[in-house]
């Protein structure tokens, strides 16, 4: 039989939450499990959806297969419950009866814990992590789980706090025994908001999740560093002190990226943590001075050149793997105010030749005559 749609009548009665006789009567005769809206909602996620508990009932009980039917978009009953419903008796006893309507995932890879967090749904979301806790930690298609959309959602009526209270513990395995896919992490979320308090509360209550990456970002620590979030760089330099000798996707120590920043307090954090920088170096062989002089980051080279003899001396002259200073690097990318600071600097040698035999001041000059070339011919293009 092709599905037929719900009319009007039949959509009022469950919007009243009216069971009449006339009410099952007609859905009996027009076969309840055929009955669908545009969407392919059944009379049941229609019922969820507004609440109407005594028809979700009736319907439950009197047609059980409704209960795990997805609609066109892949929404369970709990999906529906979980963004425009409430937590009523009947959700309750239909989740404990059906546990895997919990992992059920939408198009969007949405669970409906997914979607009780986006709309703070704190009553549907407290009632499904205590019946699967594990479902907290599940990744949408966006990568992002429960857990991470709380963060992201500010906390809102504290439901980040419900998913951190939960007995399991990160790492988890699926029943198969598979790790969970890798994802977004709710700590980068705290840190993209420079919310320190939600990173003490993470912290208070699963220190774990300070350890998980993401592929563009890095470890946490990377991730403040780069965005300048001082108290955030702070904190995970006490609370995930090992976060500091872990390289990213680019072979860089969160030291290497703080240096990126234009945030010289967040490379003082690091020194007076780790006053040793030498030891540094990026899969480049390059030091912190290296990293500052290439970005033309002249407020991290001013600070790094003030610093103690004995701290600065080994990185003023190191070569990396191709064998340039931070000289080098200063004049091959054409850093005009880093190449002054360390020029007139007594203790930069200025004649260091690297692999390819160059000198700072010939690679000045290469640079300087490329950068006339392209705008002769910028100019010539447009007279044209």
């Amino acid at each position: 039989m092709a599905n037929a749609m719900i009319d009007s009548q039949l959509h009022e009665c469950v919007r009243q939450n009216i069971n009449t006789e006339e009410f099952r009567r007609l859905v009996q005769q027009r076969s309840a499990e055929k009955l669908v809206t545009p969407c392919g909602n059944t009379l049941l996620h229609v019922a969820v959806s507004y609440g109407s508990d005594n028809i979700t009932s009736y319907l439950a009980q009197t047609f059980p297969s409704l209960i795990t039917i997805q609609n066109s978009q892949k929404d369970t009953i709990l999906h529906l419950a979980a963004r425009e419903g409430n937590a009523s008796h009947t959700i309750k006893s239909l989740a404990e009866s059906n546990p895997s309507l919990m992992r059920k995932t939408n198009t969007k890879g949405n669970t409906p814990l997914h979607d009780a967090v986006i709309a703070d749904n704190k009553e549907v979301a407290e009632l499904l992590v205590s019946r699967d806790p594990e479902v907290a930690y599940y990744n949408n298609k966006n990568g992002k789980s429960p857990l991470y959309l709380a963060v992201e959602n500010g906390n809102k009526k504290e439901i980040l706090y419900d998913l951190l209270h939960l007995r399991v513990s990160f790492p988890i395995r699926r029943e198969d025994g598979d790790a969970l896919p890798e994802g977004k992490s709710p700590v980068h979320a705290a840190i993209k908001q420079r919310n320190r308090d939600i990173l003490e509360k993470i912290e208070k209550e699963k220190p774990e999740l300070l350890r998980l990456t993401e592929e563009e970002l890095g470890n946490s620590l990377h991730y403040a560093s780069s965005i300048g979030f001082l108290e955030g760089v702070r904190f995970l330099l006490t609370n995930f002190h090992d976060g500091a000798y872990e390289t990213n996707r680019q072979g860089d120590y969160p030291i290497h990226v703080a240096c990126k920043s234009h945030s010289v307090d967040a490379v003082k954090e690091f020194l007076d943590k780790f006053p040793y920088p030498k030891e540094f170096l990026n899969k480049k062989g390059q030091n912190i001075l290296h990293v500052a002089a290439k970005y033309g980051i002249s407020c991290v080279v001013r600070y790094v050149l003030k610093q103690d003899q004995k701290l600065v001396a080994p990185l003023l002259n190191a070569t990396d793997e191709d064998g340039n200073t931070p000289l080098h690097l200063a004049a091959r990318y054409g850093r005009c105010m880093t190449t002054f600071l360390l020029v007139r600097d007594c203790r930069v040698e200025h004649f260091i030749v690297n692999n390819e035999n160059w000198t700072p001041y010939e690679l000045a000059e290469d640079f300087s005559k490329r950068t006339e070339e392209k705008y002769i011919k910028t100019d010539e293009m447009v007279c044209y």
